[in-house]
């Protein structure tokens, strides 16, 4: 095949790295300047992706075009009415995802129970709101173009912290001279947080369903800023009936929308029931590096297969995936990267079998000439040409791969992807050494006792 890849990050360079190795011939636009380097030396870059569209189009059926974050759904939209097969996410998909107060009455709108949350578009009301309504709420912002850590967890019950933190950014959004935000305020919600997804073809979801649990914290224990994942527990197993009573009723949105790519329900669960939180309505990463390791048949075949609108389930193994994410100073900032991490070496073990290299899946990584760093600069300082023979982290913040593993339980799956990152020589990496521990000792057997998985 063909495939054209499309973002601002390159954050699906591993899938494309995937996809070369099956044979298929793959360009890649990377939208943010900052980003150019990722990859470099490992894909073939695209500056203009609209130069790209007549060669996909030579390809018909075999030519794909993949889509990684939200915010280009209309595009997406208008490239599948003009006869190109896309996927990645839709209009739809992206509104249910951005705008958080419409996912959730979609969902409501379907059958489902939300927790109640209010939205708002400035801080003052909020505060306002919070303080006659003293609660534990949990404070996240719509659209996509901030980081993760700026959301909050409320950890009071009276919201007095959720008040404090609305208070600074009121503060740092007129220091800005910006207007704020839209944002909501919705009810915290105890239990067992549980996401499940698949892919929706443009008529129907295609199975099997997958689970995943997420580690969203950046320390051991949940605790740190919100990274947005640092780790990911994940099976295509014992799914069907939380499915059912959720994601599933969403198919006739998505139908309507001409949604074509992954769709993700984060959810909590508890003895009242499942309370949806948010919806993800495009790939996610490293969440899609990590579902890939339990693929039990060619990438390009399920890619291709999702965008043509055809039938049949993917091939998938049992048991679960566990998939850490790698990162070096100073990540999740970008603030004084070039300094702290950029460039690092990365030293792969020589003995690598196939199956070690498949469950690594790099980030922001590239191949660079250490060499033309300026004289006497340290690693991470000056600009590095890529091309060279030396694999190093490049891009902007330092999230430098995913190690995967899987096995027929989550130990098992703990080892295989615990054993690899050790053996991966990288200075100053940083890694949680807990991912699954909760799910095992206490999560799985809550929800088995709830009755929401076999």
């Amino acid at each position: 095949m063909r495939i054209l890849g499309i973002g601002n990050y390159n954050e699906l360079g591993s899938v494309y790295l995937r996809l070369i190795s099956e044979g298929h011939d793959v360009r890649v636009h990377i939208a943010e300047p900052g980003s150019h380097d990722v990859l470099g030396g490992l894909v073939t870059l695209a500056p203009s992706w609209e130069a790209e569209l007549p060669w996909i189009r030579e390809a018909g059926d075999d030519g794909l075009i993949v889509f990684e974050e939200v915010g280009r759904g209309e595009h997406q939209d208008a490239l599948r009415r003009d006869g190109f097969r896309v996927i990645g996410g839709s209009a739809i998909g992206d509104r249910l995802e951005e705008d958080r107060a419409f996912g959730q009455a979609s969902l409501r709108d379907v059958g489902l129970h939300t927790a109640p949350a209010t939205s708002f578009t400035d801080f003052d009301s909020a505060i306002a709101f919070v303080a006659a309504n003293p609660l534990r709420y949990v404070l996240k912002f719509d659209e996509s173009y901030l980081t993760s850590d700026a959301n909050y967890v409320g950890m009071r019950d009276d919201g007095a912290d959720v008040i404090a933190i609305m208070t600074r950014y009121r503060q740092q959004w007129r220091a800005e001279d910006e207007e704020p935000p839209r944002f909501i305020l919705m009810h915290h919600v105890q239990g067992v947080e549980t996401g499940l997804g698949a892919f929706f073809n443009g008529r129907e979801f295609v199975g099997p369903i997958n689970l995943d649990w997420e580690h969203k914290r950046f320390f051991n224990g949940d605790l740190g800023e919100l990274t947005g994942e640092m780790g990911t527990v994940v099976t295509y197993r014992g799914g069907d009936k939380l499915f059912a009573a959720t994601l599933a009723k969403l198919a006739p949105v998505l139908r309507a929308g001409g949604h074509v790519g992954y769709v993700n329900l984060n959810t909590i669960i508890n003895a009242d029931g499942v309370w949806p939180l948010e919806l993800t309505c495009r790939f996610g990463y490293p969440g899609f590096a990590i579902l890939s390791a339990l693929f039990r048949e060619p990438c390009g075949a399920i890619l291709q297969r999702v965008a043509t609108g055809r039938a049949g389930e993917v091939a998938t193994h049992d048991g679960y995936g566990v998939g850490v994410v790698l990162t070096v100073p100073p990540f999740p900032y970008h603030h004084g990267y070039e300094q702290l991490g950029k460039y690092t070496p990365i030293c792969l073990p020589a003995d690598l079998s196939a199956q070690d290299h498949a469950d690594l899946h790099f980030a922001e990584v590239g191949l660079v000439d250490l060499t033309a760093l300026p004289s006497g600069s340290a690693a991470g300082r000056g600009h590095a040409p890529s091309g060279g023979g030396q694999l190093a982290t490049v891009g902007q913040v330092g999230y430098v791969m995913v190690v995967t593993g899987r096995g027929a339980t989550i130990e098992e799956a703990q080892r295989a992807a615990y054993g690899l990152a050790g053996r991966i020589a990288i200075p100053n990496v940083r890694y949680r050494t807990d991912i699954g521990d909760a799910l095992r000792d206490r999560g799985l057997a809550e929800l088995r006792r709830l009755g929401w998985i076999e």
